[in-house]
Formats: structure tokens, sequence, C-alpha cells
């Protein structure tokens, strides 16, 4: 009995040693990471020729765009993550170069058609969340490729009466699972929007809109600024909340035609508000991605 006693004395001794010199016990040592890469925010994109397969320059940009998802994860594998998942979340989800992609990350590529989209692979099991490459939301003013989901079909789409770019669908849907926003890179433009939604966030601003054009920082730069910034997010996690709304959900998609509103008014629950803008009411986040989903087919 006497010799138990020692060596549970010594065991409690040894993990307060550790944590007087700043380590954490195994079991609370985890950090599981999401990564939604989208591609317009990436240094150096700014036409829609280089975001598709069509473009000549595609094959450039999707490079970029992995390594740009690869400076996210070292900086997270730099402030201890144990578990990475990054999420191709742009166009076809079939973006990102699978053998140029970090070994330590899983990848999740193409769409199952499920409501979380971008978010895919996101659950409560996550501790933060971080976008690569984004966006701000249609209609921003010098903003490279400004749109929200579909750029040919959508002019703003509103939840709860907040115009929404992509970063805060998507963040409302890692809210949903209680998993902080921590970390966004892209323009100036959606760094902007990121802290007026989430009011604490990282972000790597790595190019500027001038109208059409775009002053932008050299890719190496770029990827620099991302590893940094993810660092120092992850490193200070405690300072993070989830972004939550209030519920009941007031969903507004307003399309560019008035056709697109009138077709979408066939779907259960929507109440046409003007010519071109259909809206939905949901008790839950993910009751109200269901609906999204349905408006945006």
């Amino acid at each position: 009995m006497k010799r138990t006693m020692i060596f549970g004395l010594l065991a409690a001794l040894s993990c307060l040693s550790g944590y007087a010199a700043g380590q954490k016990p195994a079991s609370v040592q985890k950090l599981k990471v999401f990564i939604s890469v989208d591609m317009e925010g990436v240094s150096g994109l700014v036409h829609w020729d280089e975001t598709s397969s069509s473009g000549k320059d595609y094959d450039l940009f999707r490079r970029l765009m992995t390594e740009e998802a690869n400076a996210a994860i070292a900086g997270a594998l730099e402030a201890g993550a144990t578990e990475i998942v990054v999420r191709d979340a742009h166009g076809t989800g079939r973006n990102i170069l699978p053998d140029l992609l970090r070994p330590e990350a899983r990848l999740l590529r193409d769409w199952s058609a499920g409501p979380l989209s971008m978010m895919e692979g996101i659950d409560e099991t996550f501790d933060a969340v971080l976008f690569v490459g984004y966006h701000a939301r249609a209609g921003t003013p010098n903003a490279i490729l400004d749109h929200t989901m579909i750029s040919s079909r959508l002019l703003y789409v509103a939840i709860n009466g907040i115009q929404m770019p992509e970063a805060g669908i998507n963040g409302l849907i890692a809210g949903m699972f209680g998993v902080p926003v921590v970390f966004v890179s892209g323009d100036k433009a959606i760094a902007g929007q990121a802290r007026e939604l989430f009011v604490d966030v990282e972000a790597a601003i790595v190019k500027e809109g001038l109208g059409n054009a775009e002053l932008g920082l050299h890719p190496i730069k770029g990827r620099e600024l991302i590893q940094a910034g993810v660092t120092a997010a992850l490193k200070r996690l405690k300072d993070f909340k989830p972004y939550k709304l209030s519920p009941p959900y007031t969903l507004d998609v307003s399309y560019i035609l008035e056709s697109e509103a009138q077709n979408a008014t066939w779907i259960p629950g929507a109440v046409r508000k003007d010519a071109r803008t259909v809206s939905f009411k949901a008790e839950t986040v993910m009751d109200l991605m269901k609906m999204f989903r349905l408006a945006r087919q």
C-alpha cells in the first residue's frame, strides 16, 4: 500500500513539474484544426480565368492555392496541431494538388451535395477553423472577384439582416458546432469584413483591390504571412469565441435574375420579398443551411 502511494505521489509531482515548465498533460494536448480553402483570395490571382480549368493560368494558381494551404498547415503544426483536415472549398472541390499537400493533413475533395458545402467535414471535435484564400461578399468595392457563393446568380445573401460574405455563412456553420474562426487570409476587403463579423480574428492580407486590378505581395511573402498568422491565432486560441446569431433565423437570398427568385418561391416556406429577393425562416442553423442549399441549386 505504501509503495502504491509513493508511486502515485511521484506521478502527481511529475505532472506538476510539467505544468511548471509550461507543458500540458497528454490528455489536453490535442489540437484539431479545420482549414477551408477557397481560391479567389490566393496571392496574385485577379481574374476569373485563373480560377477554373478552362483558364490557361489555372494550373499555376491551383499550385499556389495548394502552397497557401501548406503554409496554413505549417503554421498549425508550429502551434502544436495534432490533427488537420483541409477542405478544398472552391469550384469543383478538386483544385488542391493532393501530392503537393503536406502529408500531415487529410484532404476532403469534391462535394457530397450536403448543406455544409464549404465546411463539409466540420464537427464538434475541432478546436479551430481557418479560412485560406477567401474573398469579400458580392458588391464590395475594391475587392478581388467579390461574390457570394455563386457569382453569376446571387446579388447578396443576408442572415438576420446581416449581408454575409462566404466567411460569415461558413463561420456560422462552425459556430453551430461550437468551433471558433480564428484566421482568414485573402484581400484587404475580406479581412475587414471578417473583423466586422468575428470581432477578433487573425488576418493575413496578401493583396488589395484597386477596382478590377490588384496590388499584391509576392506569393512567398503571402505564405509567410499566412504561416505566421495561423501560428499566432492558435497560440491564443482561448481568446476566440464561436460565431453565433440568435434564433430564429431569417435568410434573404437576392438573385440577379427575377426569374431565379420566381423559381425559388416554390421551395417550401419561401416568401417573396421583392422582385429579386426570397426569404426563409428557420429555428436552427442546420435547417437554414438546408434551405440555402435548395435556394442556390
